[in-house]
């Protein structure tokens, strides 16, 4: 598991890193769609095990329809697909057997969770992508969740004793969350450095431990899902990472706070 877990990352991370700093665009944005996509498909599986294929092959075309308005426009557009989401399934329900008719508001209301907790934030890269030098924020995102989690993996192995939150993720540590935020840290200051994306590292340095922080909630909310699902992984889309939501879970909480932050505060 550790060496496939090793090998995704090393086949993975290049062409990904190629993709948001050089790459065509409307590649990069297909693999958001994708990701997106297939992460909210695990999140309808585990929620809503018994949710007509229907409505999840419904969700999944509206999610490609809000990123295609996100990107091509006119932005607008995107609050139809909203409606749309909750509307035509429920059109779909209106005409089914009363067995589906009856389960109508509570698959509904996960499919709709779901499309906010995973494709809203992860559409959200593709307004991120358009600032100036947004493809360089993304990879400053990137590294300081990712290095964050491997600095959480192996902090916790060689020094985890105390558990972190045993009933939700029995496997994290207080040791492996430190070690975690730390190394969040140190490569958000040592990405800022090199890329010059900000005079002050103060606020690299803060901005960075926001981001991991964040990143790590993210991780414990989507091991309450699993646990509450009965799964051990959300998928195994990703050989030694499991499912797509298992790989993105940390970056669904830090994606708003990086668009918050350079919204408000970057120049």
């Amino acid at each position: 598991m550790h060496l496939k877990r090793w090998l995704t990352s090393i086949i993975a991370l290049p062409l990904l890193v190629y993709l948001i700093a050089s790459g065509p665009r409307w590649i990069f944005y297909g693999v958001l769609f994708l990701a997106s996509g297939a992460g909210l498909l695990e999140f309808i599986r585990m929620t809503a095990p018994q949710c007509p294929s229907p409505v999840k092959i419904i969700s999944v075309l509206l999610s490609f329809l809000f990123f295609y308005c996100l990107w091509r426009g006119p932005f607008f557009q995107v609050f139809a697909v909203f409606c749309l989401l909750v509307m035509i399934p429920l059109v779909f329900f209106l005409f089914s057997p009363p067995a589906l008719r009856n389960r109508a508001a509570e698959d509904l209301g996960k499919v709709a969770l779901g499309f906010l907790y995973v494709s809203l934030p992860l559409a959200l890269l593709l307004v991120i992508d358009r600032h100036p030098r947004g493809n360089l924020w993304i990879l400053f995102l990137l590294t300081v969740i990712f290095l964050g989690d491997t600095g959480a993996f192996y902090a916790g192995r060689v020094f985890g004793k105390r558990k972190l939150y045993a009933s939700v993720s029995p496997g994290k540590t207080w040791a492996g969350a430190f070690g975690g935020l730390l190394a969040s840290v140190l490569s958000g200051l040592f990405f800022s450095r090199f890329f010059h994306l900000g005079d002050f590292p103060l606020e690299a340095g803060f901005l960075a431990g926001f981001l991991g922080v964040c990143g790590q909630i993210g991780d414990l909310a989507e091991s309450m899902i699993k646990r509450s699902a009965g799964v051990k992984d959300s998928g195994r889309i990703l050989p030694g990472h499991g499912g797509m939501l298992d790989r993105v879970d940390a970056l669904l909480f830090a994606i708003p706070v990086l668009y918050l932050f350079l919204t408000w505060a970057a120049p």
